[in-house]
């Protein structure tokens, strides 16, 4: 399993910091190949497909990056990351990169996916597989295409903020979660790669408390959440101000990104753009507060007179969950401090 692991860090590292497009690739490839066996150690049926659907779409998009890079080398002779790329090679790159995130209209694996893997496994997918797309796109931003990055990141708001509102399970709706937030990263993607960043980082440290609440409490469905007050009174109000904050509420974290964009892009006159998104952002504050509400507001009928549940690991790792929590919720008046 650490070598499993240690692979996936590789191949991430490897494509973060190649300037060439074959080490670009062969990161990606290692990182692909590194998670497959961590989707399908359940031996079970829905694991096996998440795994065939996720090797699927992968490979499909690194055979798409390799081909844009092969034909953008025999027109310019160079397989340097940050020069130009001909214009079919740049439709071919934006193409496999929205995939490789899922960005919407290329969305559909994700939820999928995640579904079928373990709470581990979903947050490795939602956060650290990421990374290495995110910075392609930072390396390659000059080159790809403005217009076609505001109509995806428009598309994955609405649609991570339409799937979401119909869920039951925890994990598609963190699937969805990860496509709206993705839609606001590759909006400002072309205009501001800082806040791009910024934007990443914070939703990664959002992300890792909402799976780490999740995985401690064992809530796979939205029913599940309603027990979590007999674990931990504390680990509630976790999930409950971390998940305020994944909406993108005023007085937590979660506004930053969201503030600085919608600064950002009613500067560049993107007034509708802007609205459309806003609105949708309010879709997947829906789907958060009904997660908040089952899990701090009400008790779930039940016949059982006991207040505490059995603790049959009663040394569970709390320890991992304070800092991304912590941050995930007090970070916002260090705003001036994260734009420098």
């Amino acid at each position: 399993y650490m070598i499993i692991l240690s692979s996936l860090a590789t191949g991430t590292i490897i494509t973060m910091t190649s300037h060439h497009w074959l080490m670009a690739w062969v990161g990606l490839e290692l990182n692909t190949l590194a998670i497959i066996p961590i989707i399908s150690t359940m031996h079970h049926p829905r694991s096996t497909e998440a795994a065939t659907k996720y090797f699927l779409t992968q490979a499909a998009t690194s055979a798409l990056i390799l081909f844009s890079s092969m034909t953008n080398a025999w027109d310019t002779g160079s397989w340097d990351i940050t020069q130009p790329l001909t214009p079919p090679s740049h439709i071919l790159l934006t193409m496999a990169l929205a995939m490789k995130l899922g960005l919407a209209p290329l969305h559909f694996w994700l939820p999928e996916v995640i579904q079928g893997s373990t709470m581990t496994t979903a947050f490795i997918i939602t956060t650290w597989q990421k990374i290495a797309p995110m910075s392609l796109i930072f390396l390659t931003m000059n080159n790809l295409s403005t217009s076609i990055f505001l109509l995806m990141g428009l598309l994955s708001s609405l649609v991570g903020g339409w799937g979401g509102l119909n869920q039951t399970q925890t994990r598609k709706i963190m699937a969805y979660s990860s496509i709206a937030h993705l839609g606001w990263m590759a909006t400002i993607s072309s205009i501001m790669t800082n806040i791009l960043i910024m934007n990443l980082l914070i939703y990664l440290i959002m992300t890792t408390s909402i799976f780490l609440s999740l995985i401690i409490s064992k809530s796979k469905t939205i029913q599940d959440t309603t027990s979590t007050w007999t674990l931990s009174p504390t680990l509630t109000i976790i999930m409950l101000l971390s998940l305020l904050s994944l909406g993108g509420l005023p007085p937590l974290t979660g506004f930053i990104p969201k503030w600085l964009i919608m600064e950002e892009l009613i500067l560049q006159n993107f007034n509708l753009l802007i609205s459309m998104m806003a609105a949708s952002s309010l879709l997947s504050l829906f789907f958060y507060l009904r997660l908040t509400y089952t899990t701090t507001l009400t008790l779930s009928p039940n016949t059982t007179q006991t207040k505490f549940k059995w603790r049959f690991y009663p040394y569970t790792r709390t320890m991992f969950i304070a800092a991304p929590a912590t941050i995930s919720i007090f970070l916002l008046p260090m705003t001036p401090l994260i734009l420098l």
